[in-house]
């Protein structure tokens, strides 16, 4: 496993690194980990003939357990500091970043950090954000509050626990309570959108639960080069489940475009 602020990560490779070659990195959503990808990162990768790396942040699936409560700024922790030692522990020079919900937001976050001496991580070469949060919505923190009535009367922390075990507790409250806290509902990221410089795909159902389509009006209107957009009927929260297919076409097509820049 690698370890990353003291924690030690779950990890899966796809495929085997090649020096010089970009990486796909996929980062899970709020209650995600590796499993719950399943399969997903296994077809974008094969498709494009890349190698991936799929990981467990601290706290989730067979990852270290973290203390609770967490810091308001978590994703902006993981975007700035972990993701990045991530990157170091890995030998990964080259990333495309493939992130969803919480891990749409890391990826922006890293691509746009402006505490480096430089303001994009020059292993960052582009990113596809799926259902990403750049600011706290009411209808959010709705959906949230409704999530918390549907683990305690029902069997969900039972069905979470086939991914996360001991961690099944800290992955719920980690994610749950601290976007449920007052002071959580002033977070945004809007000045690391304006310093991203790679391309960015952003994509998001027209059902998404927990997100109105403002989410993709901002990284499309902050970050300076703009932001490919792709927004889908019929699709929630997840688009990677929900339109599969018009989902993994999308990413190959973006990062295909990425790759003869990429070498």
């Amino acid at each position: 496993m690698f370890i990353v602020a003291g924690k030690r990560l779950e990890y899966r490779w796809i495929g085997q690194a090649q020096s010089g070659r970009p990486v796909l990195v996929f980062l899970h959503e709020g209650l995600g980990c590796v499993a719950q990808w399943r399969d997903f990162p296994d077809r974008v990768a094969q498709a494009l003939g890349m190698s991936a790396l799929v990981y467990s942040r601290a706290g989730y699936g067979g990852s270290d357990p973290i203390a609770l409560p967490r810091p308001v700024d978590y994703l902006n922790q993981e975007g700035c500091v972990h993701l990045p030692a991530l990157l170091d522990q890995a030998g990964i020079d080259k990333a495309i970043l493939v992130g969803h919900s919480d891990g749409g937001t890391i990826a922006l976050v890293a691509a746009g950090d402006e505490g480096r001496q430089q303001p994009v991580d020059p292993r960052i070469l582009g990113l596809v954000a799926m259902a990403p949060h750049s600011f706290v919505e009411d209808l959010c923190v709705e959906a949230i509050a409704k999530v918390t009535d549907i683990w305690r009367q029902s069997d969900m922390r039972q069905k979470l626990a086939r991914y996360h075990q001991d961690n099944v507790d800290c992955a719920f409250h980690g994610w749950n309570d601290t976007w449920l806290r007052p002071e959580f509902k002033h977070w945004h990221i809007r000045d690391f959108l304006a310093a991203i410089r790679v391309p960015v795909l952003v994509i998001q159902g027209e059902d998404d639960e927990y997100a109105s389509l403002e989410q993709v009006t901002i990284v499309r209107d902050l970050v300076p080069g703009g932001a490919q957009t792709l927004v889908l009927p019929q699709c929630g929260h997840s688009p990677q489940k929900d339109q599969p297919d018009q989902v993994a076409d999308a990413i190959i097509a973006f990062v295909s475009a990425l790759m003869p820049a990429a070498g």
